[in-house]
């Protein structure tokens, strides 16, 4: 293995635990609800920059790992994991196409269809929650895709990948 595609993976990994990492840090209580939705954010991102090195089994094992930081119903978070994954790759082409605020909107879509099943699982489960708590994560989380998907970017350019 080359030492450039060894850097890659260190960088797509510490990128994904970082992601985990945001996504239990803690918040001030009025922010708690709106919680970004970073690990879907940075999945978004690596399937839409590289569709042709991503899985959706990577998208699967991080969905565990979140679902164990959350303490929730195994296998939840790792089932919207993967219908995010799945759902840009099928449109990753079409989506490159289309400016930042319009891949923002189909992110949110995406999100909020993902957050939707959640909360019927968790229904089901017998947890009753708000719509809200499920839907405002995916709305903010659409609105930080264009400052995210810049940020990475950049630092890829400065790791050189």
């Amino acid at each position: 293995m080359s030492a450039t595609r060894i850097t890659f993976v260190v960088f797509v990994g510490l990128s994904l635990v970082a992601a985990l990492v945001l996504s239990v840090a803690p918040l001030p209580d009025f922010m708690q609800t709106a919680r970004p939705l970073w690990l879907a954010l940075m999945l978004s991102y690596w399937v839409f920059e590289l569709p042709y090195n991503f899985k959706i089994s990577l998208a699967w094992v991080f969905g565990l790992a979140q679902d164990v930081l959350y303490g929730t119903y195994f296998g939840f978070h790792a089932l919207f994991l993967a219908f995010v994954v799945y759902a840009v790759l099928s449109f990753q082409q079409r989506l490159k196409m289309f400016p930042q605020w319009q891949q923002a909107i189909f992110l949110m879509l995406i999100y909020s269809i993902g957050q939707i099943f959640l909360l019927w699982l968790n229904a089901l489960a017998g947890n009753h929650t708000l719509v809200s708590q499920y839907i405002l994560p995916a709305l903010v989380s659409g609105l930080l895709w264009p400052w995210v998907y810049m940020i990475m970017r950049l630092l890829r350019k400065l790791v050189q990948l």
